[in-house]
């Protein structure tokens, strides 16, 4: 019987895993497996810890936008934001040392070893604005859209680098991945439109 019920959780685990891409130990316990069961078939390299509480199974293919999977795991009430939203929507070649993700104002700050991520605080209202779901190794993913993004790198120029904030700026204009309304919008309502709005000029006189 017991190695009948052992079976049977192994069995759960690894169709829950391949099904959801990944999950945490919560998620896993919530469909009857033990905690015991999980340290046994990491052990026995049935499954493979991420980081402390994350599992996935060990042939399980990796987008190359991985790591957003396993932070959006780990924070689920976070939004990839900034430069790890720039380079998802494929608007700079530069790969953030880590991961921004945006909070609300009141949420809990996780510690976490790894994936390294860097928080920034919304209000609620903000942090509502603008998501897009996209799956990522069969996790729903919230990030940022384009011409929310650029406004936020320009918000927060000091921190990420004006010249960042331009790259995505004149990328997003040149690959047509955001109308200038749009962008003028979400800057608007960054409070960034002054400052935002010659370089939006200059790049849009000739177009």
């Amino acid at each position: 019987m017991e190695r009948s019920r052992s079976t049977s959780q192994r069995n759960l685990a690894v169709a829950h895993l391949r099904a959801a891409g990944m999950a945490r130990l919560g998620e896993l316990m919530a469909q009857g497996i033990t905690a015991a069961t999980v340290s046994r078939l990491e052990r026995e390299g049935a499954i493979v810890r991420l980081t402390r509480g994350l599992y996935q199974l060990p042939d399980a293919p990796l987008d190359v936008n991985h790591t957003l999977a396993e932070a959006a795991k780990l924070v689920p009430k976070g939004v990839v934001c900034l430069t790890s939203a720039l380079a998802f929507h494929g608007l700079t070649d530069q790969i953030p040392p880590k991961i921004w993700m945006a909070i609300g104002l009141k949420d809990w700050r996780p510690k976490l070893d790894y994936p390294p991520i860097r928080f920034v605080r919304f209000s609620d209202g903000r942090l509502a604005e603008d998501v897009e779901r996209h799956a990522i190794d069969g996790v729903s993913v919230p990030i940022f859209g384009v011409a929310r993004t650029i406004a936020d790198l320009f918000r927060y120029r000091r921190t990420v680098g004006l010249n960042v904030a331009l790259e995505g700026l004149r990328e997003s204009l040149r690959q047509k991945r955001a109308r200038p309304a749009e962008i003028a919008r979400q800057a608007t309502k960054a409070k960034v439109w002054k400052v935002m709005e010659p370089y939006v000029i200059a790049l849009t006189a000739d177009a």
